[in-house]
């Protein structure tokens, strides 16, 4: 039976409308990791670091896609719930074309300017800034496309689609996958390969369901009309969505951060370890973006049905469930601690054992970060976006920063790895302040 986001929800129900979203951010999530595994493994640590050293960038430039498609479901499931989809196709067409546009300018300057900015991100010897430009620039050429494919995982939700979404996603993801194997394992192209691998798969999963969309007899709730300029509903959808550009933008920041300190203090293998724990901690991290994307129309729909019980029903539930997930994943994390940094780093003994020691304090982090991105999208779902970028830049910014500039002055190295779970314990009390501070507004308890 088909699910729909005026349904009451169960845990059942629930758990089956989410797991696409989950599954599709996990395998989002992997176009990275598989570079990586394939660099690190066939290609040598210094491609491998340059590659963790440019992959923040790419990453900052492409949450202009997470900002729309976040900020423009929410507005456009909110006024789905009220009754009017011509409206809500409206706003839909104008945020995609305004995605694909902005992806195309942004993706040129940088293009342009990858070299400074190749030395900026703290690329040092000309072997590792052209290796940083050359991945880069190939990877800039499907950052439009990319853009929209992060963009659709949220509209995709909010069409009452998240399947086609997770088949689409798949099968950009075995693209990343086989082209990697063909290019970087079995032709040896080495770098480049990995990054037209990359490059490929996204183009891959940003056009496909732009041209899904743009069918007029597709099935789903959204069509892609004729662009119509609404300066307000983009303002609305550029607040709505200014958590998940803070904290992609954020992230990004304190990634180059991260590694210029580890650079400071452990030199290239500080880098590659914190590249390897980044590949397995996107994975795990993705289980929650993809619960919060999966949820957020639901919230948004009965926020603006005003069907109050049903959203004290979701939020209830979706507390639960992230706890539950956060045992889960820490525990998992900490016995696959070893297993999995031998998969990227086993060929070098002294390197496996520093990146397996920073993973496992690493991963503690788990235990708080769920509550803590569920907790902004479901604000940004309330169409509230400036309580969800305050939890988002006290997350992914403000916490994070403070603590791995000083813990590091006490705890040398550990104190990197410990910054993440500081700043995710010290968050989960900005979190919990919002929702119960704002309980009555939104009727939700």
């Amino acid at each position: 039976m088909k699910i729909q986001l005026s349904d009451h929800f169960s845990y059942g129900r629930l758990l089956r409308f989410v797991l696409p979203s989950i599954v599709m951010m996990i395998i989002t999530s992997i176009y990275s990791v598989v570079d990586g595994l394939f660099v690190s493994n066939y290609v040598g640590t210094v491609p491998f670091a340059a590659l963790n050293l440019v992959y923040p960038m790419l990453m900052g430039l492409s949450a202009l896609g997470f900002m729309m498609g976040t900020g423009g479901s929410a507005l456009v499931s909110k006024t789905l719930g009220q009754g009017d989809k011509a409206k809500a196709n409206r706003y839909f067409s104008m945020i995609v074309y305004t995605t694909l546009i902005t992806g195309i300018v942004l993706a040129f300057l940088a293009f342009v300017f990858m070299r400074p900015l190749s030395v900026l991100l703290g690329a040092k010897g000309e072997a590792m800034i052209a290796d940083c430009v050359l991945y880069g620039r190939i990877n800039l050429l499907a950052l439009p496309a990319f853009m929209l494919q992060v963009s659709f995982q949220s509209f995709l939700v909010t069409a009452e689609k998240p399947r086609l979404g997770l088949v689409l996603s798949l099968f950009a993801g075995v693209t990343n996958m086989v082209l990697d194997f063909l290019l970087v394992g079995v032709l040896r192209f080495g770098l480049p390969g990995a990054a037209w691998a990359t490059g490929i798969s996204q183009m891959v999963g940003g056009f496909l369901p732009f041209l899904y969309f743009l069918d007029s007899k597709n099935s789903s709730l959204l069509h892609l009309g004729k662009p119509s300029l609404d300066v307000k509903a983009l303002v609305i959808t550029c607040t709505n969505g200014s958590s998940e550009l803070m904290s992609n933008l954020a992230s990004s920041l304190v990634s180059v951060l991260y590694n210029f300190r580890l650079m400071a203090l452990a030199g290239e293998n500080g880098v590659a370890a914190y590249g390897v724990i980044m590949y397995v901690n996107f994975i795990f991290a993705a289980i929650f973006m993809g619960y919060a994307i999966g949820s957020a129309p639901v919230v948004g729909y009965h926020y603006g049905a005003e069907h109050h019980d049903e959203l004290k029903n979701l939020l209830n539930k979706s507390l639960r469930l992230v706890a539950a997930a956060a045992l889960v994943l820490t525990a998992l994390s900490e016995l696959l601690a070893r297993p999995l940094t031998q998969i990227f780093v086993g060929y070098d003994p002294e390197l496996w054992a520093f990146t397996c020691h920073g993973f496992q304090l690493y991963s503690l982090s788990f235990l708080f970060s769920g509550f803590n991105v569920f907790g902004s999208s479901f604000f940004t779902a309330l169409n509230n976006g400036l309580v969800s970028a305050g939890i988002s830049f006290s997350r992914t910014l403000l916490f994070q920063v403070a603590a791995v500039l000083l813990l590091p002055l006490v705890l040398g190295v550990d104190g990197i790895w410990l910054a993440i779970t500081v700043a995710e314990l010290l968050c989960l009390l900005v979190t919990a302040g919002c929702l119960v501070k704002l309980r009555s507004r939104y009727h939700y308890a």
